[in-house]
C-alpha cells in the first residue's frame, strides 16, 4: 500500500493530478476569493448553476466522509468546513437573489426552476404551496431539532472533554513514567489528546454557524418574495397575481436549492458529534449492532404479520415486508450461531497456544511493589565492589519502616534505567514514579535550613527531598558549610534520605491485601482469637482500608492487636471506613499524642473557633469524609489557617489542630494538600495524663464566616 504521507501518496493523489502544478495552499485561498467576487460580481445563470451543484456534491461527500470515518478526528477540519460551506451558501444566495431581481421571468437558472417545479411535485399555484410548506419543514427541522440538538451535544463533549483532560494527562504521563508506552506513542496520544479537546471545542462554536445560516436563509427568502414583487409591480409594471407567481416561484426554489445542502452539513454536524469512537465506520457499527440478537427482528415480523391480517391495513404490503423481516432474523441467528462457534473455536486455540508456552508466560512477573531506578552514573552506589554503601543503607531503612510505622516494607528492588539522565535516581510504587532528584558523584550536598550563613562556593540546587535551597560543594568545603550552619550530606545519605520520606507519605500505596494477610498469619500464631474473630466480620479489603487511612495520616499500624480489637468491638454496628478510622484512633490515642508531644511530654494544640467548626460539619458531602466548602470560604479558611500555625512555628513550636470527633475527618480533608504534615487530632485522642496546652484559636473575621 502507497505511502500517503511519503511522496508515492503525493504523487498519485488524484486531486494533484486533476490541478497540476496548483498547490494545495493555493486551493483555499483562490476558493476564498471566489466566494468573495460571488458577492459582489454579477454571475452568469450557468455558473450559478455550476455552484449550486457543486454545493449539493459538497455537502453529500461531507456526509459520506463523516459515514465512512472510523474516529471524528480523521476528519479534524469539519469545523472550518463548516463555516466554508456556510459562506458559499450564501455566497450563493446572494448571487441568485440579484439574478432573480434582474431578470425577472427571464431568468433562466435551470437548478432553481427544477427546485421550484419538480422538487415540489407539481407547478401553478398548488407548486408554490407544496414548496412553500417543505421549505418551512425544512427550515424548522434544521433549526428545532438537528441544529438545537447537535450544539447540545457538541457543547456537552466539549465541556466534558475539558474537565477531563487533567487526568487523562496524568494517566498518560503514568503510562509512560512506568515503561507501559514508549516515548512515541506518549507523543502521539498527549497530541491525539489536546486534538480531540479543540476540536469539540470548535464543534461547540462552529454548529452556530448552521443555526445562523438557517435564519439568515428564512429572512433572505422573505425579502426575496418582497423584494419580486416591487421589482415586478413598482419597476416592470407587472400584475400582482403574475410577479406573486413568478417571483414567489423562483424564491421558493432557491431556497430548497440552498437549504438541502445546509440540512445535509446539519446532519452531518449531527452524525460526527454524536458518534462515538470505533474500530469500524458507521455502516459497519450499524450491521454488527443491528444483527447481533435475531429474536428482535422475529418479534417484528410477527408483529407486522397480525397486522397484516386486520382489516383495513395494507396487507399486500406487511405480510411480504414480514416475510422480509423473518428472512432477516433467520440469517441474523445463522450469523449469531456462526459467530458462537468461531468463539469456541479461537478460545480452544488460545488455551492450547497458552498452554504450549507456558514457559514464555512465567517470564512475565508482576510489577515491583517498590523499586529504586538509579542512571548510570550512579551505579557505583550499589556496586559491590565499591562497599555497596546504599544497599545497607536500605534494608536499615526496611527495618526502621517496620519499626516506626508497623509496616512490613517489601524488598526494593535496585535497577538500572537507561532512560533516566547518568546522575538521575527514581522511586516507583507498583511502575509508578513517586520521587526523583539528580546526584552530583564526588560531592557533598550542602542544606541550608534557615540557619545558614557561611559563604559557601557551589553548584545551586534544591534538596530533592524536602525542596530547600542547598549548594553542590566539594569535600575540602564541607567542615566550613557544616560550622556555619548548614546540612552537610553524601550521595547515599540523600537517596537514603528521600527514600524514608517516600516510605512515610506512600506507606498507605505500599501495603497491599497480600501484605495484609502476610500480617494476620503473622498475628494468628500468637493472637489465634482476635485475627479469627476480624476474619468473621471484615475481609482483607475492608482491613486494608482502616489500615490506609492511619498510614495516610502517618499513624503507625504496629500495635495491630489494639487495631483489630476495636474494630471487632465496631464492626458489628458499622462498616463505614471512615467512622472505624476514627474509634481506633481513638484507641491508640495514647501513642498518637506522645508522637506529636514536645521533648518536655507536652502535646500544644490549636483549636478551632466553634462557629467555624461547625460550618465544617454542615458542608459535610454524605457519604464522604469531606466538606463541600465554597471557594472563597475555603481560600479564607486555608490562609487563616497557614498565617496561625506560621505564629507559633516562629516561636520554635509546632503545635497539633484539635477539633471534635466529628469535624476533625473534614478539617483533615481540606488541610491534607497544603499541610500534610500538619496532625489534626480530635478531642477525644487526647489521653488524659498526656499534658496538653492550649495555644489558642483559629478563627476567620467575622465578615469572612
Amino acid at each position: 500500500m502507497a505511502d500517503v504521507t511519503g511522496q508515492a501518496g503525493e504523487s498519485s493523489n488524484p486531486l494533484r493530478r486533476m490541478f497540476g502544478s496548483m498547490s494545495s495552499e493555493m486551493m483555499p485561498a483562490v476558493a476564498t476569493l471566489i466566494m468573495i467576487f460571488m458577492m459582489i460580481v454579477p454571475m452568469p445563470a450557468v455558473f450559478l448553476d455550476l455552484f449550486m451543484i457543486i454545493n449539493l456534491l459538497l455537502s453529500i461527500v461531507i456526509l459520506l466522509i463523516i459515514l465512512y470515518n472510523e474516529n471524528p478526528l480523521h476528519f479534524s477540519i469539519f469545523p472550518t468546513m463548516l463555516m466554508v460551506t456556510t459562506i458559499f451558501g450564501l455566497g450563493l444566495n446572494v448571487s441568485s437573489t440579484r439574478l432573480i431581481l434582474s431578470q425577472g421571468p427571464l431568468f433562466n437558472g435551470n437548478v432553481v426552476k427544477a427546485f421550484a417545479t419538480f422538487v415540489t411535485g407539481s407547478s401553478g399555484t398548488e407548486g408554490l404551496v407544496i414548496g412553500t410548506v417543505i421549505f418551512i419543514i425544512i427550515i424548522a427541522v434544521q433549526l428545532m431539532v438537528i441544529t438545537k440538538g447537535s450544539s447540545r451535544v457538541a457543547e456537552v463533549a466539549a465541556r466534558f472533554n475539558l474537565d477531563a483532560l487533567p487526568n487523562k494527562h496524568m494517566a498518560i504521563d503514568q503510562e509512560f513514567s512506568s515503561g507501559v508506552i514508549t516515548e512515541e506513542e506518549y507523543r502521539k496520544r498527549k497530541s491525539d489528546l489536546q486534538r480531540t479537546v479543540d476540536f469539540y471545542g470548535a464543534m461547540d462554536g462552529a454548529t452556530k454557524f448552521i443555526s445562523g445560516a438557517v435564519k439568515v436563509g428564512l429572512v433572505i427568502t422573505l425579502v426575496n418574495v418582497i423584494g419580486g414583487l416591487i421589482m415586478g409591480v413598482a419597476m416592470r409594471g407587472e400584475s400582482f397575481g403574475s410577479a406573486m407567481s413568478v417571483y414567489t416561484s423562483l424564491t421558493i426554489g432557491d431556497g430548497l436549492v440552498s437549504q438541502l445542502p445546509a440540512l445535509i452539513i446539519s446532519m452531518s454536524t449531527g452524525f460526527i458529534v454524536t458518534r462515538s469512537v470505533s474500530d469500524n465506520s458507521f455502516g459497519n457499527d450499524v450491521q454488527a449492532q443491528f444483527t447481533r440478537d435475531g429474536r428482535v427482528y422475529w418479534i417484528a415480523a410477527a408483529f407486522l404479520m397480525v397486522l397484516g391480517f386486520l382489516p383495513g391495513f395494507p396487507g399486500y404490503i406487511l405480510l411480504p415486508l414480514a416475510l422480509v423481516i423473518g428472512f432477516l432474523a433467520y440469517r441474523s441467528g445463522k450469523v449469531k450461531e456462526e459467530k458462537a462457534r468461531e468463539a469456541v473455536q479461537k478460545e480452544a486455540a488460545e488455551k492450547k497456544e497458552a498452554s504450549s508456552s507456558s514457559s514464555e508466560a512465567q517470564a512475565i512477573v508482576p510489577l515491583d511493589a517498590l523499586s529504586l531506578e538509579l542512571g548510570y552514573g550512579l551505579i557505583p552506589l550499589v556496586n559491590q565492589e565499591q562497599g555497596a554503601e546504599l544497599l545497607e543503607r536500605v534494608k536499615q531503612i526496611r527495618k526502621e519502616a517496620a519499626i516506626d510505622m508497623g509496616l512490613v516494607v517489601p524488598p526494593i528492588r535496585i535497577v538500572d534505567n537507561m532512560r533516566l539522565e547518568p546522575s538521575e535516581y527514581c522511586f516507583k510504587i507498583k511502575g509508578v514514579e513517586v520521587g526523583r532528584g539528580s546526584i552530583r558523584m564526588g560531592y557533598y550536598l550542602a542544606i541550608n535550613p534557615g540557619t545558614g550563613r557561611a559563604e559557601l562556593t557551589g553548584e545551586k540546587t534544591t534538596d530533592p527531598t524536602y525542596n530547600l535551597p542547598a549548594l553542590w560543594i566539594s569535600g575540602d568545603q564541607r567542615e566550613k558549610a557544616e560550622r556555619g550552619g548548614y546540612t552537610v550530606v553524601d550521595p547515599p545519605s540523600i537517596i537514603a534520605t528521600h527514600l524514608t520520606e517516600v516510605l512515610k507519605g506512600h506507606s498507605y500505596d505500599i501495603l497491599g491485601r497480600q501484605e495484609i494477610k502476610g500480617m494476620l498469619d503473622t498475628l494468628g500464631e500468637t493472637y489465634p482469637a482476635v485475627v479469627e474473630e476480624t476474619n468473621k466480620l471484615f475481609n482483607s479489603g475492608e482491613i486494608q482500608k482502616v489500615l490506609q487511612g492511619l498510614l495516610r495520616e502517618q499513624v503507625s499500624i504496629r500495635n495491630l492487636v489494639t487495631i483489630l480489637e476495636t474494630l471487632c468491638d465496631w464492626g458489628g454496628q458499622t462498616k463505614d471506613t471512615g467512622y472505624l478510622i476514627e474509634k481506633v484512633r481513638q484507641a491508640l490515642g495514647r501513642q498518637i499524642c506522645l508522637s506529636y508531644a514536645s521533648a518536655d511530654k507536652v502535646l500544644r494544640f490549636l483549636v478551632l473557633d466553634p462557629a467555624l467548626e461547625q460550618q465544617f460539619i454542615e458542608a459535610r458531602i454524605d457519604g464522604m469524609a469531606r466538606a463541600g466548602l465554597h471557594p472563597d470560604f475555603e481560600r479564607q479558611w486555608i490562609n487563616a489557617f497557614a498565617n496561625r500555625i506560621k505564629v507559633e512555628q516562629e516561636k520554635g513550636i509546632y503545635p497539633v489542630i484539635m477539633t471534635s470527633e466529628a469535624a476533625r475527618p473534614l478539617v483533615r480533608s481540606t488541610t491534607e494538600g497544603a499541610f500534610p504534615s500538619i496532625p489534626i487530632l480530635s478531642s477525644l485522642e487526647i489521653v488524659r495524663d498526656i499534658q496538653s496546652e492550649n495555644l489558642g484559636t483559629i478563627t476567620l473575621e467575622r465578615g469572612e464566616m
